[in-house]
């Protein structure tokens, strides 16, 4: 009989952007792959998918029923593992696997950013915090994806096993520079004058990706670089609002909303920076697809970007707010073409060395691997 893995999250297009390599890594060894998470999509490689009531906020009810969902799932189809991601993924999936980790199943949770970090609001401290610490004693491992939680987690929360692994690992194929004829080419192609300078942000517009901290600082420097533009892909609950306030600035004319995009792949090499203005993330994936494509990178100051991003190296970090450090920055990037080519160089060097698919799936393989020997031990034990 093939042995079984489930990996749950809030969603399932989680495990469509950052999860498929691994979920084909367990059907290459001849597991079984469940998915459960709320939404209607097909995932490929999965044996089967649940299409759960969970909802992100921590006090919908439609989380009990989720509960109720998993506990059935997990109590029916006896897992040897269990890989949980996302808030409240990782916590109803632990308090559904209780009976099951009793009898054997495995239970990694990876923290893709912990709410409460140096920094954030008391509240989530307060809320996040005691939960986390609840939830350790139904963890066999945890995942984190930067050092800060790393360091945290090995000193707060009593976990059997707490791994630090480089992300979800970044496509390097796929994401890759492109010299400076094929990036004029490309950005004409696109609409744009080949000599348009080129930023881009890729994220949700919510009040945690801070977008509005991008459309001020350009606002400084609209009459001394009119030919930058700033692209913005996503959607979300304040896109109406920032589009607004960019009427407001005076600069709608330098800031392309694109909505929802699938081909970041295509706009990314015809860039000249990646820019990031999120008060709080875990390791930002479009940041290191941006680097792969050998993008230097403006940041605003979290503890994601300071884990990618060092000074005068591959880009710059800039403190929350600082507005005209931001735009300073900016200047200096669009004026010095070697500067831009030197910080560019080190961001690919710097994903090739540490958050490339193939180093992570190293690291993750191994995690993944000495779980199966002790669910292969406890199978055993039993006959």
């Amino acid at each position: 009989m093939a042995k079984k893995v489930l990996f749950c999250a809030t969603v399932d297009y989680h495990f469509t952007a950052f999860h498929m390599p691994y979920i084909k890594w367990f059907k290459d060894k001849g597991w079984e792959v469940h998915i459960a998470a709320k939404g209607d999509i097909q995932i490929p490689y999965a044996d089967q998918k649940f299409n759960l009531s969970i909802q992100r906020s921590p006090i919908n009810l439609g989380n009990i029923k989720a509960l109720k969902q998993l506990k059935k799932i997990i109590d029916q189809n006896h897992y040897d593992i269990i890989h949980c991601h996302t808030p409240m993924g990782g916590i109803l999936t632990r308090l559904a696997a209780r009976k099951a980790r009793a009898n054997g199943t495995k239970v990694i949770y990876t923290a893709h950013g912990f709410h409460f970090c140096k920094g954030a609001p008391m509240l989530n401290w307060i809320v996040y915090y005691p939960i986390e610490k609840i939830m350790a004693h139904f963890t066999d491992c945890l995942i984190t994806i930067n050092k800060e939680d790393y360091e945290l987690a090995k000193k707060s929360l009593k976990v059997k096993n707490i791994e630090h692994i480089h992300g979800v690992g970044i496509d390097t194929e796929i994401f890759k520079p492109i010299d400076e004829p094929d990036k004029r080419v490309l950005k004409k192609s696109f609409g744009y004058d080949p000599d348009d300078f080129l930023l881009f942000y890729a994220a949700e517009f919510n009040k945690n990706k801070n977008q509005q901290f991008l459309l001020n600082s350009l606002a400084l420097i609209k009459d001394e670089l009119p030919n930058v533009k700033l692209l913005l892909a996503g959607e979300g609950a304040l896109l109406d609002e920032c589009k607004k306030l960019a009427n407001r600035l005076g600069i709608s004319h330098m800031v392309d909303f694109l909505g929802f995009r699938k081909d970041i792949k295509e706009i990314l090499p015809m860039c000249d920076v990646a820019v990031g203005s999120s008060l709080r993330e875990g390791l930002p994936v479009n940041i290191m697809e941006a680097m792969a494509c050998g993008l230097p990178i403006l940041a605003v100051d979290n503890r994601g970007h300071r884990e990618l991003v060092i000074n005068n190296k591959n880009g710059w970090i800039v403190r929350r707010n600082d507005l005209n450090g931001f735009s300073n920055a900016l200047k200096d990037l669009v004026n010095r073409k070697s500067l831009r080519e030197r910080l560019g160089f080190s961001s690919r060097k710097i994903v090739l060395r540490k958050y490339s698919i193939e180093k992570v799936m190293m690291r993750k393989s191994r995690v993944y691997k000495s779980y199966m020997n002790e669910t292969e031990d406890t199978m055993w034990a039993t006959l």
